[in-house]
């Protein structure tokens, strides 16, 4: 037994602590070749939730709350992607968006602002709706106490990161951050990503962004995530740059999220 085992409460099992730190599946056990029943169901579950979260389409009243929706006056609108099956079969379509989203984001939104946020359904309707409520109020209401002026929200339907790009170039603003739902895995299905880009344009890269991912339940909580977004988009200003670059200080961060300029696992690109 290690030393690290001794030291636990004698009521306390360690498995069960270690279970505990992670939704990964450890010391599962097995019936002979096969995984035990329980952990046949719950992979059932976890995968048919996954399946669900990428199929599924978001209703702006329903799953971020028409309080939220009134407050932010949050509007919609679409990339070239038509319809789920086109979205997920031509990526290309979901980074550019069609032309009756650009002429209402330039008479919606005001330009120049000091930080634009964007709500993307990606691969995971529920993450959207599972983190974007209480995200969203808390990013807004610390930017606008730092004083930074604030672009109107919006959702884009069919979204993937490049529409960072797009955004950039219609309304300028010093600062994009687009959270966007992750493509889920059996350890969850409600995990939120967000892709950051300080003055996007047509033709940037993942070298020019950067991202914290893994914005869930257990993953990076949701006061941290806004900590740590805020936190970056203000270096992003400092330096005038983002992406590779960019390096963000987060000493006392406990999340499991990652940041990067160019991250090697092109989730929604």
């Amino acid at each position: 037994m290690s030393e690290a085992s001794e030291s636990l409460p004698k009521h306390l099992d360690p498995i069960a602590v270690v279970r505990a730190r992670t939704p990964a599946r450890l010391f599962a056990g097995r019936a002979g070749a096969s995984y035990r029943t329980a952990t046949q169901l719950e992979l059932r579950s976890d995968r048919a939730a996954a399946l669900d979260a990428v199929v599924a389409e978001n209703d702006l009243d329903r799953d971020l709350g028409v309080d939220l929706v009134r407050r932010f006056r949050l509007f919609e609108v679409s990339t070239r992607a038509r319809t789920k099956a086109e979205y997920l079969l031509r990526p290309d379509l979901g980074r550019r968006l069609d032309d009756d989203a650009r002429a209402t984001i330039r008479t919606e939104c005001p330009s120049a602002s000091t930080m634009q946020i964007v709500i993307g359904d990606g691969l995971s309707a529920a993450a959207v709706a599972a983190q974007v409520p209480e995200l969203l109020p808390l990013l807004d209401d610390e930017a606008r106490r730092r004083g930074w002026s604030m672009g109107r929200p919006f959702f884009v339907r069919h979204c993937r990161v490049g529409i960072l790009n797009d955004i950039g170039e219609l309304l300028n603003p010093e600062v994009v951050v687009l959270l966007i739902g992750e493509r889920p895995g059996l350890a969850t299905a409600k995990s939120l990503s967000a892709y950051m880009a300080h003055r996007p344009r047509p033709g940037h890269t993942d070298a020019q962004r950067n991202l914290i991912s893994n914005i869930h339940a257990r993953g990076i909580g949701l006061e941290e995530a806004a900590r740590r977004i805020l936190a970056l988009a203000e270096r992003m200003r400092q330096s005038q740059t983002s992406g590779v670059s960019i390096k963000e200080e987060f000493a006392e961060s406990t999340g499991g999220g990652h940041l990067t300029g160019g991250d090697s696992r092109p989730r929604l690109a």
